[in-house]
């Protein structure tokens, strides 16, 4: 798959945990700039979404199981736009927690994308 996207929406995925991990350590609910940041990351976990499944159409194949991957995928995706809509919810450091810990499995997702893929 793509090796540079992946570790850049990994790395993208850590900063975002750790700017809302330090949100939370000074008891701050979410900002409007935490969004912003969550909007980059869910567009790099877009592209990489969008670029895996152009790899399946043309052919190739992964490793391990296509569904896994293509679950993964989904997931990853869906990871931090779900955090994002519970620290709405939850306006206290509790939401900058829930980001920051959305980032974490962001992150380790990403790792496990690119395990399956075979690289």
């Amino acid at each position: 798959m793509f090796d540079a996207l992946t570790l850049a929406t990994g790395v993208a995925a850590l900063l975002l945990a750790a700017w809302c991990g330090w949100a939370a350590y000074r008891d701050q609910p979410t900002k409007d700039w935490h969004f912003i940041g969550m909007a980059v990351v869910t567009v790099l976990a877009l592209v990489q979404l969008v670029g895996g499944i152009v790899l399946l159409v043309r052919g190739e194949e992964p490793t391990q199981s296509t569904t896994i991957f293509v679950a993964y995928l989904l997931g990853a995706f869906a990871c931090v736009p779900a955090a994002g809509f519970l620290s709405l919810a939850e306006r206290t450091k509790w939401g900058s927690v829930t980001v920051a810990a959305g980032g974490v499995v962001l992150a380790v997702l990403e790792v496990r994308l690119y395990d399956i893929w075979g690289a």
